[in-house]
């Protein structure tokens, strides 16, 4: 009888240990992650979202990558969002994280493989192809005038009634500082002052290049600052070109600086040299790049060539 009941038991344990094995292996199979980007292509500098998700069992911990500034060295990352978590049917829940993403550089860029941890399990996301189409810029076409705002008929009474609280507010101030100084006055007697000379008009090339000196002298790309650094030099020339050939080129991007500098009598030569400096400092400001020393250095002396050239 005792040996009927021990292989029973027997049996009974065989057949737990298999339904473990199976169950193990079928809840492995019901983890799945994938990675899917909303739109797989934008324009230059457009955005987009990369989501992440993970479906597991309910109640089953689910780790997303540290992803803080960028994807890959031309995919930075603009927003991270707040992890979600989805329950669907009885037993399972759907865990997810976005991610806004942008390029500034042209052609097709790669979403690398990403890690998801699921419990004590690491699982890895497709890579995705993300298409960045640039922005065909026609510098054949003339520049034409900001088109004028159309006249409305609105007479000084419409203006009057539309900002009577103001018009009262201004006559009440202007009449307290009027009574105000009448009191001073009286109490005492207002000094001559001493006239100012006026400071005299610097030359815009030597105030850009005092400028480039005092920027060379900071020595900020040698300190670690590569972006401060190339920020103030693409200002300085901006500054620059404003004042001697009378261009926005502060409000402006570097391909519209040399569309406007176009119609003026500087030499190839020189609109080379300031396009390279002015998109080396665009690539380092906005699109996250590391120049070389040599890189840094030959940007200063550039600038300093090109403000010299363009002076005579």
């Amino acid at each position: 009888m005792m040996q009927i009941i021990r292989k029973q038991l027997f049996f009974y344990l065989m057949g737990a240990c298999l339904l473990l094995t199976v169950g193990g292996r079928a809840g492995a199979q019901e983890i799945q992650v994938s990675a899917k980007l909303d739109t797989a292509t934008i324009a230059l500098g457009d955005q987009t979202t990369l989501r992440l998700r993970a479906d597991v069992p309910e109640g089953t911990a689910v780790r997303f990558p540290q992803l803080a500034d960028t994807l890959s060295a031309k995919v930075p990352i603009v927003q991270v969002g707040a992890v979600d978590t989805l329950r669907g049917e009885t037993g399972r829940q759907a865990v997810s994280q976005t991610y806004l993403i942008t390029s500034f550089d042209a052609g097709v860029q790669v979403i690398p493989e990403l890690e998801i941890t699921v419990g004590d399990s690491t699982y890895r996301t497709e890579a995705l192809p993300l298409q960045v189409a640039s922005v065909a810029v026609d510098t054949t076409k003339a520049i034409y005038d900001i088109k004028q705002p159309l006249e409305v008929s609105y007479s000084w009474l419409d203006w009057l009634r539309d900002n009577l609280l103001w018009v009262l507010l201004a006559l009440a101030v202007l009449v307290l500082a009027g009574a105000l100084w009448f009191y001073l006055k009286k109490r005492q007697k207002t000094p001559v002052p001493t006239p100012v000379e006026p400071a005299p008009d610097i030359p815009p090339h030597e105030l850009a290049l005092g400028k480039l000196t005092a920027l060379r002298d900071q020595k900020l790309w040698q300190q670690g600052a590569v972006k401060p650094y190339h920020s103030e030099l693409s200002d300085i020339l901006r500054d620059f070109l404003e004042r001697r050939y009378r261009i926005p080129a502060m409000e402006q991007t570097t391909d519209e600086i040399l569309t406007a500098l176009a119609a003026t009598d500087l030499p190839d030569r020189q609109k080379a040299r300031l396009r390279q400096v002015l998109t080396l400092a665009d690539l380092v400001k906005f699109a996250r790049e590391q120049p070389l020393h040599t890189d840094n250095e030959q940007s200063m002396a550039q600038a300093i060539e090109f403000v010299k050239e363009a002076a005579v």
